[in-house]
């Protein structure tokens, strides 16, 4: 036996198996008080080891992905779909998020303006997921973090906590 297990074997290892859900079975201590594993920040660090062996997110074709987000203009009040389906259009969603004062005319591969209407809310649920068109955030679409949507000349904390531990 190798000294190295997947969650998965060692639930099954000690004899709880059940379905999946080995992140509410592995305990921590945190500040003297047993935790369980998924509600720590600890599987941030599980879930990108984990995306780099298995090819990060992959939608149905096999291209990598991430769902889509929004981020709201500062002048007119209206969310703007970020599509995030390379490093490129990451890096502008994440440089969107950092500006406070970000608006409409700053998309650079749409050209909306302010005066432009809102994403209806029936379109805006399509977020791009390739387990469920309507998911509200699940393991497949939402990521904490990889080399596509992380950057190495980023001075963000969670850029630098990712290169850093990702390196680790």
């Amino acid at each position: 036996m190798s000294d190295k297990l997947t969650p998965a074997a060692f639930e099954k290892h000690s004899g709880r198996e059940t379905a999946r859900k080995w992140k509410n079975n592995v305990w921590v201590i945190v500040n003297g008080e047993k935790v369980s594993l998924s509600k720590t920040a600890l599987l941030k660090y599980y879930n990108q080891a984990s995306k780099n062996a298995n090819g990060t997110h992959r939608s149905h074709n096999g291209r990598v992905c991430h769902r889509d987000e929004f981020v709201r203009c500062s002048r007119c009040n209206k969310e703007r779909r970020f599509r995030l389906r390379t490093k490129e259009e990451c890096r502008i969603h994440h440089d969107a998020v950092a500006d406070v004062n970000w608006k409409c005319s700053d998309l650079p591969y749409d050209r909306i303006t302010c005066d432009d209407d809102e994403e209806r809310a029936s379109r805006r649920v399509y977020r791009g997921c390739s387990r469920s068109p309507t998911c509200k955030g699940c393991t497949s679409c939402v990521c904490f973090g990889c080399e596509i949507c992380r950057f190495t000349d980023c001075s963000c904390q969670t850029c630098i906590d990712f290169t850093r531990n990702a390196k680790a």
